[in-house]
């Protein structure tokens, strides 16, 4: 019996040894860490002043739309979170550490101190690289400055650096290498200074982890896919040139993770190239502006977690000790729900800053130029549909009952409302409207009211200016206006040149309101590193294949969507 007992006991001992075998072998496998990018720290102001006139509570709103005074205090709190996180090991930031960095060197002195003092208390790491907005030639803060500066998070256990730039590898964990790469040009503001010599050095880096049994893993500052419909077009400056060729390279190199920022916008997106490598590019938005947002992440072999984390707190007090001029109402508003107040900020700011484009002097037309009163008339006309009222007597729903458009009731107050909020859809990801949801059907209504009333009013002033001047005596102040909204009524909303425009801007705005790549913005899981062999790239190019052949289907009949909401009450 003893033996017996014996026997038994050594059995249970056996398989729990191995299950806390297992056990530690599973956790040392997974990997856990953050990602924040353009952190855009702004030494706070002694006092607010106001920058929006008529505004209530975002008077101090800026053009950027980034919470300045605030963003130490936010910077703060996402140390704060990551340093009482067990699962998070280190920290990567890719870029823009401080909003003036170039100029002002005291902002990277102080992101610095912050950094210095989360890593000894925390007993975490720290990994940065440069953006745009860090450091240049002929600059307060040059390379050799900002490098120094940031020694020790990254730079002092490098294991190789390149010449000339802010660059290097160091490893992560027990399985991974982070290749750090500075995309910028310090001659330049955006833009970014991909060069042979920097895809070489990436190819070389790639190479030697694989070689030391270890993913390569690329950080930069600049955008390797698209995260906006053809964003070399609208945001050229935001993406690194020939970016697909740049990413096959990169994948068929075996790197699967990019972690980029610059565009301030929360979007993960992929690309399969013709070998049936996959290569995941997330850009993550800028931490100090709405939606205060962070990625973290979890890695095995077999899995790629993610997920977005909000700063939702900050030490008001310390905010108005340090800054004064924040009202009662603000610190309310604040601690009642951060990221709620930083949203209101961000539509002040885009309002402001789209507002001033829209000024004669700021597009630099000049009064005497032919086409003045024509574009002055236009840019008018676009205004009103967004200032004015959407309900009620004389409103934008009023107006477009004219032309034979229905402007469904809503919450927004008017065009301005809508127009940001579907901006702040883009800053935050996982867009959760689709082409046939209310937010849309009003926006596009609005575009359709936009090129009736526009197109009526620019014939009026171009045109018919005598003739109106002529039927003004007798109380008819815009005869083409009239005549336009009755042959509506008659003949249908649609004309010939605004169905060549709607074409046009249709696949953008779809591509702006629908993120349909396959891959979820914020929160979701992928195949790991060790997933990759002949059998998964076979795989992943029939699902390219399909996938392709999908979007094209679904983005005509979208386009016909479009068209549908636009014209038909």
């Amino acid at each position: 019996m003893k033996k017996i007992l014996s026997v038994l006991l050594s059995a249970i001992l056996i398989v729990t040894s191995l299950a806390v075998g297992f056990t530690a072998f599973a956790a040392e496998d997974e990997m856990g860490f953050a990602v924040a990018s353009d952190l855009h720290y702004n030494v706070p102001r002694e006092e607010l002043e106001a920058t929006i006139e008529g505004e209530e509570i975002y008077w101090y709103a800026n053009r950027r739309a980034a919470m300045e005074d605030e963003s130490g205090l936010i910077i703060d709190e996402f140390l704060k979170q990551c340093a009482e996180d067990e699962n998070c090991e280190f920290i990567l930031i890719p870029g823009d550490l401080a909003d003036n960095g170039k100029m002002i060197h005291q902002e990277h002195i102080d992101v610095a101190a912050k950094l210095a003092k989360f890593e000894a208390e925390s007993g975490k790491p720290v990994y940065v690289i440069p953006g745009n907005h860090d450091y240049g030639v002929d600059c307060e803060t040059n390379l050799d400055d900002f490098i120094r500066v940031y020694g020790n998070f990254g730079y002092s256990e490098a294991l190789e650096t390149l010449e000339g730039t802010a660059s290097y590898t160091v490893n992560l964990g027990e399985k991974y290498r982070l290749i750090a790469l500075d995309s910028n040009d310090p001659t330049k503001s955006t833009e970014d200074g991909m060069s042979l010599k920097k895809i070489q050095w990436v190819h070389e880096q790639a190479d030697k982890a694989k070689a030391d049994g270890r993913y390569p893993i690329l950080m930069m500052h600049h955008n390797l896919l698209d995260h906006l419909p053809v964003q070399r077009i609208l945001s050229r400056n935001f993406i690194v040139r020939f970016h697909y060729t740049t990413a096959t390279l990169f994948a068929d190199w075996g790197i699967k993770l990019v972690f980029t920022g610059h565009e301030h916008c929360s979007d993960a997106a992929s690309y399969t190239t013709p070998s049936g490598n996959v290569i995941y590019d997330f850009a993550t938005t800028a931490l100090t502006m709405y939606p205060l947002q962070y990625r973290f992440f979890t890695l095995t072999d077999d899995e790629v977690k993610y997920e977005a984390r909000t700063i939702d707190s900050i030490d008001t007090d310390a905010l108005t000790a340090t800054t004064s001029g924040f009202t009662q109402e603000h610190i309310d508003l604040m601690n009642a729900g951060l990221n709620d107040y930083a949203k209101g900020f961000l539509k002040a700011g885009i309002q402001y800053r789209l507002g001033k484009g829209f000024r004669m002097e700021e597009m630099g037309i000049a009064e005497d130029a032919f086409y003045y009163d024509l574009v002055a008339t236009a840019v008018g006309g676009l205004v009103k549909i967004l200032e004015d009222p959407l309900y009620g007597e004389g409103g934008i729903q009023e107006l477009a009952a004219e032309y034979n458009l229905e402007i469904p009731d809503s919450e927004y107050e008017n065009g301005w409302d809508i127009v940001t909020e579907l901006v702040s859809w883009h800053y935050a990801g996982s867009e959760p409207y689709n082409i046939y949801s209310r937010d849309i059907t009003i926006f596009l209504r609005l575009v359709s009211l936009l090129l009736k009333d526009d197109l009526a009013t620019i014939a009026d002033d171009v045109l018919l200016k005598a003739a109106n001047e002529l039927f003004s005596v007798f109380g008819t102040d815009s005869v083409i206006t009239d005549i336009t909204k009755i042959a509506t009524k008659i003949l249908g909303p649609v004309s010939a040149v605004e169905y060549f425009l709607i074409a046009l801007v249709s696949p953008l705005v779809c591509a702006f309101i629908a993120d349909d790549d396959g891959v979820e913005d914020n929160n979701g899981t992928l195949p790991g590193y060790g997933t990759v062999n002949a059998q998964s790239r076979i795989s992943n190019v029939i699902n390219n294949l399909v996938t392709t052949v999908k979007n094209i289907f679904e983005s005509i009949s979208i386009m016909f969507g479009i068209l549908m909401k636009i014209f038909t009450a």
